[in-house]
């Protein structure tokens, strides 16, 4: 794999499903699974094999149905919850064992009751264990972003000692900024030689909580991180995760700015999403980046009208490039004159010049009424002279 190749880690079935309303079933997880692997993501957590009955058979399933990608489980950094993801994971082609441990000193105290002498020393255990029954094994220290940042390099160090492969920092509970994220990274890799001697991977895992799990996943990229953990739609805990379709499509799109590459096929983007909302009890808000229902439509008459002389006008990408078929001019009060002739010829129905202008006044005054505006409303707001000379469509409805 290529230094500038940045992998993506979907957890949609293991952290996007700790989210309410979000939990599957295993033949559901399955189908989620399936089309993951036709997207292109690297690895897919299938889950967390010590959680629950369902969820080891879950990943028993999906390692002996799902191949292209790298399957793993969570475990906590105890012996029980490793051997059992080893054990969930016995069939896969490629096994991942992710192992996570608090690291700061909230977290330490009043969650888990320990020491730093006492979490440092369970780290190294516990990943050495791992590498025992996995040759890929990744670390986490939890909620690293408000860790001690010389006892978070020492944790990091003991665990790439044990034999971790790769190493993730996460923002556990959206608190970090992009510059403070990204600083992070970089003073890891710096005062960790081994990581890039020996080629250990660096991951990112950021929460939504203050709107900024994109915008840090990035800095991460950025500061070298060489793995992304995401979900589709960004469904995850509290505000949910990063936004995979949003960083695979801002790491397209700002290619000059970031320069590496995925294996994402972005036109799956759309479909994968729509396969989530199908099998979770929500979809995601129309305003959503990328994938949402108004990510490429448009009502401002001033936006229709640079759309119709040229789409790079209001659209920084194509909707065919995340698999949306079209771009939607939507007629409303903000519309103008462009979108409202528009549609009317893609319906059969050529107007001069007077007689737009008179059927405009007419829509505008029922735009202002009413909220959605349909085909028959249009045309019904045309003269009888203008309806019989009706011709056949020239194209499919917006």
């Amino acid at each position: 794999m290529s230094s500038n190749h940045v992998a993506f880690f979907d957890t949609t079935l293991r952290d996007g499903e700790q989210s309410p309303g979000c939990s599957m079933t295993t033949q559901e997880k399955l189908t989620m699974a399936h089309a993951l692997e036709d997207l292109g993501v690297d690895i897919i957590e299938a889950g967390f094999a010590m959680a629950s009955e369902g969820d080891f058979a879950a990943i028993a399933t999906i390692t002996q149905a799902v191949r292209k990608p790298r399957i793993a489980s969570l475990a906590r950094a105890k012996t029980e919850d490793i051997e059992m993801a080893a054990r969930a994971l016995q069939f896969a082609d490629r096994a991942r064992i992710h192992v996570f441990l608090a690291s700061s000193d909230l977290h330490l105290e009043y969650k888990l009751k320990l020491g730093r002498a006492e979490a440092l020393d369970l780290c190294g255990d516990s990943v050495r264990l791992a590498r025992s029954l996995a040759d890929d094994v990744e670390f986490s220290p939890e909620d690293a972003t408000r860790s001690d940042r010389d006892f978070l390099v020492e944790m990091v160090r003991i665990a790439v000692e044990a034999g971790a492969t790769t190493i993730n920092m996460p923002d556990t509970v959206g608190y970090s900024t992009p510059e403070e994220y990204g600083r992070m990274f970089r003073e890891v890799r710096e005062r960790i030689p081994a990581i890039d001697a020996q080629g250990i991977i660096l991951s990112s895992h950021c929460h939504d909580d203050l709107g900024l799990a994109v915008a840090n996943s990035l800095a991460a990229i950025d500061a070298g991180a060489r793995q992304v953990e995401c979900t589709i739609n960004g469904i995850g805990e509290r505000a949910g995760n990063a936004s995979l379709e949003e960083i695979a499509a801002a790491l397209y799109v700002r290619g000059d700015r970031y320069g590496v590459s995925t294996s994402i096929k972005l036109a799956q983007l759309y479909p994968t999403s729509e396969v989530l909302g199908q099998l979770i009890t929500f979809k995601p808000s129309p305003n959503k980046a990328v994938v949402g229902a108004n990510a490429f439509a448009h009502e401002s008459g001033i936006h229709q009208h640079g759309m119709l002389a040229n789409p790079l006008c209001y659209e920084i990408m194509t909707p065919q490039l995340v698999g949306v078929a079209k771009t939607h001019l939507v007629l409303g009060k903000h519309s103008g004159r462009a979108a409202l002739r528009h549609r009317l010829e893609q319906l059969g129905f050529a107007l001069t010049r007077e007689e737009l202008q008179h059927v405009y006044y007419r829509f505008v005054a029922l735009a202002d009424r009413k909220k959605n505006i349909y085909d028959q409303d249009l045309v019904g707001l045309l003269p009888d002279g203008i309806r019989e000379r009706r011709q056949e469509p020239v194209s499919e409805l917006d």
